[in-house]
């Protein structure tokens, strides 16, 4: 037979083949070790960014307190059976409640440490008693913080003259850390031991509703509109040009914007969430509606055109099909517009939400601060005990996060199975 195949032989591998392929698999090799060396340099950043947080934080979930009891028994105390609780206190203040606890106070730890009692103390004796006013029939025993120069000598934390006092009440038993569940129900205060984070919690609450109302259906809209509706021409072009732009302006840009229209334009809700809510919606915009778009565009198109084929409105196609597939991306691009709208400081600073609020607003046109806003503030005070309240802060905007990516998350599953 004349044309017998021929044997296929192995391909020749020359001295110089065989050192470019050792060249390669070694440059893998050290691409490897470079991808491997970052990732572990960056848990080791992040581990070390979150242990400092959580051991200063530990301290600012604490308070320093003294435990006295006082008999209520032989007192005539009563609580108001109606009104709000700042009635109830004031009832109980005009009843001599304050100086029944000082009293107290003075019969157990004496006048030196009675005097070193925060004076506001009664306070949480009185929301105690609010809460529960079987109280005022028995004997109980009351954690009171301290005043902050002796919970800093308890620290350790300077204050020399105090430091043999707060090592004598602690010998006692009577002067100790507890943990502050107070923390999360107070307000900002000028004492370290008596501030919260509620009020600016509560801020930052009503802020991001007023974001996401404003933000969300503008931004879904506008981009169902560049993308399904609007004609490919120059202006659509000048427009997806300057939303591109808007997503990449400085934060403090928009609250300049902010400051000069709408504080101009309504002046008496300076430093309120529905001014902060309307200037971080102009920031999370942008970002919405290029997440929208992109969400959009990538459902497939035939499913536009199946929907066409069976009767379908071009309106139905969009709001009956398209929107629902697209929905977990708008989703998910919303929630992190809005997680970086909760950590910005800048445009807020601009419109007066660093102002100092002692009580949590009631309502969108009250005065307010943000989280954000918080932290700042406390970092600016040499106390350690506002340095304590600052990382403790920090957790606490940290938790808020990861709540927001956790339903992000869980929207967008939920969505994705639907479909």
């Amino acid at each position: 037979m004349s044309d017998m195949t021929q044997p296929v032989t192995a391909p020749t591998r020359t001295p110089e083949f065989e050192a470019r392929l050792k060249k390669r698999y070694a440059a893998e090799r050290r691409f490897k070790a470079l991808g491997l060396g970052a990732v572990g340099f960056s848990i080791l950043v992040l581990v070390f960014l979150l242990g400092t947080m959580l051991l200063n934080g530990i301290g600012g979930f604490q308070r320093t307190v003294f435990e006295v009891p006082v008999d209520f028994s032989r007192m005539s105390l009563t609580v108001l059976d109606s009104g709000n609780e700042g009635a109830k206190m004031r009832a109980l203040q005009a009843q001599g409640l304050p100086e029944i606890v000082q009293f107290a106070a003075e019969e157990t730890l004496g006048e030196e440490g009675a005097a070193q009692v925060n004076p506001l103390a009664w306070r949480d004796v009185a929301s105690e008693l609010i809460a529960d006013p079987s109280l005022l029939r028995t004997s109980t025993t009351f954690d009171l913080p301290a005043s902050g120069r002796l919970a800093s000598a308890f620290a350790g934390d300077g204050q020399a003259a105090l430091q043999p006092l707060a090592r004598e009440m602690e010998q006692r038993g009577l002067l100790m850390n507890k943990l502050d569940l107070g923390f999360l129900t107070r307000s900002d205060a000028t004492d370290s031991q008596l501030v919260g984070i509620w009020g600016a919690l509560k801020g930052s609450i009503y802020t991001m509703i007023v974001t996401l109302l404003l933000a969300f259906p503008v931004g879904v809209l506008a981009a169902l509109y560049l993308e399904e509706y609007a004609p490919k021409n120059r202006w659509t072009d000048i427009i997806e040009v300057s939303i591109n732009n808007l997503a990449a302006v400085p934060s403090i840009i928009f609250g300049l914007l902010g400051l000069a229209v709408f504080l101009t334009l309504f002046p008496g809700l300076r430093s309120a969430p529905v001014i902060g809510g309307m200037t971080l919606a102009l920031m999370t915009m942008p970002v919405i509606v290029i997440s929208g778009r992109n969400a959009i565009k990538a459902v497939p198109p035939s499913i536009r055109d199946g929907a066409l084929a069976v009767g379908a409105s071009p309106v139905q196609v969009v709001f009956h099909h398209v929107l629902p597939l697209a929905l977990p991306g708008i989703l998910t691009g919303t929630i992190i517009g809005m997680a970086r709208a909760l950590g910005e400081t800048a445009p807020l600073l601009l419109i007066g939400m660093r102002a100092f609020v002692s009580s949590p607003p009631e309502g969108f046109t009250d005065n307010a601060t943000v989280l954000p806003m918080q932290i700042y503030l406390w970092s600016d005070q040499v106390s350690r005990g506002f340095v304590e309240r600052t990382s403790a802060a920090i957790i606490v905007l940290l938790v808020f996060l990861l709540m927001m990516n956790g339903l992000a998350i869980y929207l967008r599953n939920r969505f994705e199975k639907k479909w």
